[in-house]
């Protein structure tokens, strides 16, 4: 299952950009990967997982703006469809990426 968190927070103010800084440093040290800009998601193993995850990132604290968290299957995932662009990323998703102990 992936989590899917996107949102849009206002930063006209000094506090504002702080408060946006702040969800943003929590959401990358909670292990989301930025998919677009105010866009990030989290693979989780289960929905319990995911209903632990929602709970956090409600306790954020976040004031102002808008926080939508979206829960969908791996399957679901793997149908986006790229439209215009490509994949961009430093993540080893192949074979390459293997260990063995």
């Amino acid at each position: 299952m992936r989590v899917i968190v996107m949102f849009d927070l206002p930063v006209l103010t000094s506090a504002q950009r702080k408060a946006y800084r702040k969800f943003r440093k929590w959401l990358v040290g909670a292990g989301f990967v930025m998919l677009q800009e105010s866009i990030y998601s989290k693979l989780v193993l289960n929905p319990t997982a995911a209903q632990f995850l929602k709970a956090q990132i409600r306790s954020q604290e976040v004031k102002e703006g808008i926080v939508q968290v979206m829960v969908i299957s791996e399957k679901q995932y793997e149908n986006i469809e790229f439209i215009v662009g490509e994949v961009q990323s430093d993540t080893l998703s192949d074979m390459r990426r293997l260990v063995i102990l």
